[in-house]
């Protein structure tokens, strides 16, 4: 099976797709994964459509992975061809496990159906439970390419991964909260006096304080990855390793910024500018400590 042209090369939230550190020969594989979990991501965000109407979008295209993980051809009719066949052969060629994918699907369902009911999470480890299909995965699929596949690796990867989707939530609060997201948990919340669907209510020293917490949170699991990059780096080499540390500076670096904007972080994104770049880059030559 001819390999399919690779999908535009871009980035999916705080993950590497296909970066020039990445080897060669993983690119079409890991751009594959990306334009998958992309497009899954525009189908369970679609601008005006009702819940409903997502669901079963993410529903056709959960059979098409189906059969994009199937043994036969993907069908030369099948829906999303600019998707399918790539994976098709991202997965055959790599012996991509098929349930990471789908767990990614999961997430992004569990996503449309806590929006819809304008929930909130309950405990911090619903959130944890969250980063297991919507984060976790990327880093599982990542590692099984450069053929790191022991479970202490595994584990250092989820912690990794989790931490980038917290601080991804705790630097999008503001946006969030303004559509009707809300992932601020509902026990730290009342901890700190903060209503997770109105935050702004509470005094800044409140919000400051939850926000600090937060932040604690995603730092102490980020730590726990820390050994992963010479884990990498003993089996996929120096260049993937130094892609890994810069993803989890990359991570820090937006957790310090949102930390500085304390209870701004409320009411205002922070940004990720140059300089920071330069900073993030510097940092990851060197182990995280």
């Amino acid at each position: 099976m001819p390999s399919p042209t690779p999908p535009p090369v871009t980035h999916y939230e705080n993950f590497p797709v296909a970066s020039l550190l990445c080897p060669k020969p993983l690119r079409p594989a890991v751009a594959a994964i990306y334009h998958f979990a992309r497009t899954a991501d525009d189908l369970a965000d679609e601008g005006e459509l009702e819940a409903g109407e997502r669901l079963l979008a993410l529903h056709r295209y959960r059979r098409a992975l189906e059969l994009a993980t199937a043994p036969a051809p993907y069908p030369a009719d099948g829906d999303w061809p600019d998707v399918m066949p790539p994976l098709q052969h991202a997965v055959r060629q790599h012996d991509l496990p098929a349930a990471l994918l789908h767990d990614l699907l999961t997430a992004f369902e569990r996503d449309i159906l806590h929006s819809e009911a304008v929930a909130v999470y309950p405990r911090h480890d619903d959130l944890i439970d969250y980063a297991r299909y919507s984060a976790n995965p990327v880093g599982r699929l990542m590692l099984h390419l450069y053929g790191v596949r022991s479970e202490p690796a595994l584990r250092q990867s989820d912690a990794i991964c989790t931490a980038l989707q917290l601080f991804n939530f705790w630097q999008d609060i503001s946006v969030d909260v303004s559509r009707g997201r809300y992932y601020l948990p509902q026990d730290l919340a009342d901890r700190h006096g903060v209503d997770c669907r109105d935050p702004m209510h509470a005094p800044a020293a409140q919000r400051a304080a939850l926000l600090q917490e937060l932040l604690e949170r995603a730092r102490g699991l980020m730590s726990q990855g820390a050994a992963l990059p010479e884990a990498v780096a003993g089996i996929a080499g120096r260049k993937a390793a130094w892609e890994l540390r810069l993803v989890m500076q990359g991570g820090l670096r937006i957790g310090e910024k949102t930390a500085k904007l304390g209870a701004e972080a409320f009411s205002k994104r922070p940004r990720i500018g140059a300089m920071d770049g330069l900073l993030m880059l510097a940092r990851s030559l060197q182990p995280l400590r």
